[in-house]
């Protein structure tokens, strides 16, 4: 892997620097961060990551800010060497029953539920009930080194549900939009009408309540 650029380690720094101010860095300091609340197919899909205070990796950061093939060598390295990965996801239809907020706050019950946590920073979600404190910051994917870790797991693991999806529904193009409502995923739903894993209550005034 290439050697990051004075910007980035100088980031990373800051990063490292944010979660060590907090008891249990690199032992039991855990993040939080989700994938998919705004797409009109799939899950939304969350992940809890402990990560060791050695040894540390200069490329984790905001899983938006990397390439598809960095992601993944980091994906493999957190799942290596990490304390603790919990994955917590909830379907398009239990996302239409409860609505996607609620929704996310149960992927991320799930994702952390077993997590041997004393605390968890987790990426702006309030009001999650776990048996330890969690502590919501605004865009914690990119000042926190464990939520960046878990960003880039539930980023991963969203993506590859989507390649998976994509060969199932191919005329939705879901390769590229990842179920995001793009020109081309919308005129694919005005022309086939939902599959049975898009989000009705996202969907209801693109296609037309008769199509749902």
């Amino acid at each position: 892997m290439a050697k990051p650029s004075e910007k980035r380690m100088a980031h990373f720094h800051e990063m490292v620097a944010y979660d060590q101010s907090h008891l249990g860095f690199g032992t039991s300091l855990a993040g939080m961060d989700e994938v998919g609340r705004g797409p009109l197919f799939g899950s939304v899909v969350t992940a809890c990551v402990i990560m060791p205070a050695d040894p540390l990796f200069p490329w984790i950061d905001d899983s938006k800010k990397l390439s598809a093939k960095r992601r993944a060598e980091l994906y493999d390295q957190i799942y290596e060497h990490a304390i603790y990965v919990g994955i917590g996801e909830v379907s398009a239809q239990q996302i239409d029953e409860i609505n996607i907020l609620n929704a996310t706050k149960l992927a991320m019950e799930r994702a952390a539920e077993k997590a041997p946590a004393t605390l968890c920073i987790v990426d702006a979600v309030r009001g999650l009930y776990l048996p330890f404190p969690t502590m919501p910051i605004m865009h914690g994917d990119a000042t926190s080194y464990n939520v960046a870790a878990a960003s880039i797991v539930a980023k991963v693991t969203r993506d590859r549900q989507m390649a998976l999806a994509a060969e199932k529904y191919p005329e939705y193009g879901f390769e590229r939009n990842m179920g995001y409502g793009t020109a081309e995923h919308i005129a694919a739903l005005k022309k086939y009408g939902p599959t049975l894993e898009h989000r009705r209550s996202f969907i209801g005034k693109i296609v037309g309540e008769e199509m749902i």
